[in-house]
């Protein structure tokens, strides 16, 4: 929407327009790319009824992390005999380097 603005502003703005706002409460809003996630913690997320089409204007604290494949994780768990959590996690940390995880997970 209207990017660089304080969200109760913009919903003002809007309202004075006779535009339908409504603001949800959440906790946390994840984008999923395909290579990374769009994490958006204490959001503040307002939702305009635009021609019938809701708009949704996100705003927050942001940070990023890696998308890792499904089948990546399964495989170094098999490699590894290590649970998924801490394969992930090494993944994470390795952005996705796998021969390198498997390495690392198998001196622990």
């Amino acid at each position: 929407m209207i990017s660089g603005k304080d969200p109760k502003k913009v919903a003002d703005m809007l309202k004075k327009m006779n535009i339908n706002i409504r603001e949800v409460k959440a906790e946390e809003v994840i984008i999923k790319c395909n290579d990374k996630n769009i994490i958006i913690s204490k959001p503040e997320i307002m939702i305009a009824d635009l021609m019938g089409k809701d708009v949704y204007q996100i705003s927050g604290e942001v940070s990023e992390s890696i998308s890792i494949n499904e089948k990546d994780i399964e495989f170094v768990m098999e490699k590894t005999g290590k649970d998924r959590d801490t394969v992930v996690k090494k993944l994470e940390e390795l952005n996705s380097d796998l021969v390198k995880a498997i390495m690392e997970l198998k001196e622990d």
